[in-house]
């Protein structure tokens, strides 16, 4: 079955729940649900029940698409998100990315939890993300390429929009928020790095280091989406100084640091 049969397959079914049109999409990170809390629903959908959606398989992501309205604004926000180190593929993680673009998004807003590989950036810092390295070993579009979602060879000078960075940082600057800018690298997962690793991927000129975020953005470029990304600083990865990190301790800091990500978010999407 080709990608375009199984997008229009998605959008059919979701179209018989909601015939809500959303102008923004937003994927919501590890820890970084409380959004949804801001938004007035029109309609909740399992991903279990969309034809072809993953199913989120990590602790913190609930697996629901949400549609409604943030600050005045028509959105749907994915609330929980896939990785490639649960065993999908990169199609198969990116997949609701093209199910948002059929549905009318016209702009993407990505969070997620990321460590610090930059020495000023400390636990809790909100980031925006301003480049990447993909690092992940595999990209989501290898293979045929369907020209009606997008070129073979997408130009990828700008992973961020400049406008929509720019428009954070005046959010930001509204609300007295302090924020920092960076790049981000994509490991697989799902182990943390080693120092040498932590080392090496600083060398390499990244300042924060995830697991998620760069295939969703490579093919919201693929379609033509502008997409703004914000990475919450939940643990410091500085080789001479590396503590031991468990999951409960990132929560814990994603969870504090997230009511400042979620101000700027919504005053970014109000200033659309």
């Amino acid at each position: 079955m080709s990608l375009r049969t199984q997008i229009d397959e998605a959008v059919q079914f979701i179209r018989t729940k909601t015939s809500f049109r959303p102008d923004i999409g937003i994927i919501l990170g590890t820890g970084l649900g409380g959004l949804v809390k801001e938004i007035k629903k029109s309609a909740v959908i399992d991903y279990a029940d969309i034809p072809h959606f993953p199913v989120s398989t990590v602790e913190s992501h609930h697996g629901k698409l949400i549609f409604g309205t943030l600050a005045g604004k028509k959105i749907v926000a994915m609330q929980g998100r896939f990785h490639l180190y649960e065993g999908y593929t990169l199609k198969q993680v990116t997949f609701p990315v093209r199910v948002m673009k059929s549905l009318g998004v016209e702009r993407l807003l990505i969070s997620n939890a990321a460590g610090a590989l930059n020495s000023l950036f400390k636990k809790g810092d909100v980031m925006l993300m301003t480049d990447h390295i993909n690092l992940l070993g595999d990209n989501p579009l290898i293979g045929p390429n369907d020209d009606s979602l997008g070129p073979r060879f997408p130009d990828m000078s700008e992973p961020y929009s400049k406008a929509l960075i720019a428009l954070a940082e005046q959010a930001a600057l509204d609300l007295k928020i302090p924020i920092q800018k960076g790049v981000y690298v994509a490991m697989q997962g799902p182990n943390l790095e080693t120092r040498a690793e932590y080392r090496f991927l600083r060398i390499a000129g990244a300042d924060a280091v995830g697991m998620s975020t760069i295939p969703e953005d490579i093919v919201a470029v693929h379609m033509g989406l502008p997409v703004l990304g914000f990475s919450i600083i939940t643990d410091e990865c500085f080789p001479d100084a590396l503590k031991p990190v468990t999951l409960a301790e990132v929560l814990k800091v994603a969870t504090k640091a997230e009511p400042r990500m979620t101000a700027i978010m919504k005053e970014v999407v109000r200033k659309m």
